[in-house]
């Protein structure tokens, strides 16, 4: 069994947030730890994930929610430890209407493929980034991708509870990974 990590956006995915629920269900997933989930700082980010890849047993699957999926397209080309995987959900658009200011720092992630198996899931309506962004990113990140329809930004405000059929996309995304 490999070791789990959760990676969420801003905020830090509060009590109704499936990522939140996942971890309660399953002693394997841990959270990485931040200085700041209001305040996110790009090379704090990066050296948190950093640690906690480091702290694994085994090498670990990524779960990433919205802006964790811009930090580890930024931490990919210069990471200093491996994963199997990284399971990436809702990816807010840094170019779109909506896009968290207070996250400046992760703007322009690099357009590159990621060096390590990728699903990115998204959903047709998702206030923080389009769904065209989401395929686009899934394309330049040589991930595989999967539309669940419209969920908004697959978080608490979505109503989603425990998630699933993330759940279930995660499931099989895991057994590919060996």
């Amino acid at each position: 069994m490999s070791d789990i990590i959760v990676l969420p956006g801003l905020g830090g995915s509060g009590e109704g947030h499936w990522q939140t629920l996942w971890e309660r269900q399953d002693p394997g997933m841990r959270r990485f730890q931040p200085s700041s989930w209001d305040k996110p700082e790009l090379t704090d980010w990066i050296a948190a994930l950093e640690r906690e890849i480091a702290r694994s047993q085994t090498t670990p699957i990524l779960i990433a929610h919205s802006l964790a999926c811009q930090l580890i397209a930024h931490w990919a080309p210069i990471r200093k430890t491996a994963i199997l995987g990284a399971f990436l959900v809702a990816p807010p658009d840094p170019t779109g209407e909506v896009y968290l200011a207070e996250a400046g720092s992760f703007a322009q992630p690099p357009r590159r493929q990621l060096p390590f198996p990728s699903l990115l899931v998204a959903s047709t309506d998702d206030p923080f980034g389009s769904f065209d962004h989401a395929r686009d990113s899934a394309e330049i990140w040589g991930s595989a991708f999967v539309d669940v329809g419209p969920r908004g930004h697959i978080n608490a405000a979505s109503r989603l509870e425990d998630w699933l059929e993330g759940k279930a996309i995660f499931e099989r995304f895991r057994a590919q990974l060996g």
